[in-house]
């Protein structure tokens, strides 16, 4: 066998072994970043009394009071499927100032950064906003 011959079988099992290297690495991303949970969560609360804004990172499972809310994150997800990724967070609030009843949440549900509106935390004195999971 001639060089040159040498040198085509060699590119093509070099161009076989790219292109399986190549489709793996795409397999594993699409199967993998579908939803990436996240450890913390980051949401913004409004105090519609004061109109002051006020940051919060929560870790996923832990409690966390602000005045009279008692926050807790449960799982949060990013899904990958456009330049604009959406957020998701499942959260639980207890309103502290409610004594009939501590075991009822005011709220308890999933919450998304783009809408909202969909599953709406309704408060007379607090909004609350999903901005980050990571």
């Amino acid at each position: 066998m001639n060089k040159s011959k040498k040198n085509i079988v060699v590119g093509k099992v070099n161009f076989i072994i790219i292109l399986i290297f190549f489709f793996t690495i795409i397999a594993s991303k699409i199967y993998s970043s579908e939803n990436i949970e996240g450890l913390f969560i980051e949401i913004k609360v409004l105090d519609k009394v004061s109109s002051k804004t006020n940051l919060l990172k929560l870790k996923i499972g832990k409690e966390k009071i602000f005045k009279n809310l008692l926050i807790k994150s449960l799982k949060c997800k990013n899904s990958e499927f456009d330049d604009n990724p959406e957020i998701t967070a499942y959260i639980q609030v207890k309103d502290l100032t409610n004594k009939d009843n501590d075991e009822v949440f005011i709220f308890n549900g999933w919450t998304f950064s783009s809408s909202p509106a969909i599953n709406p935390f309704d408060h007379p004195v607090y909004d609350i906003w999903l901005t980050k999971c990571y």
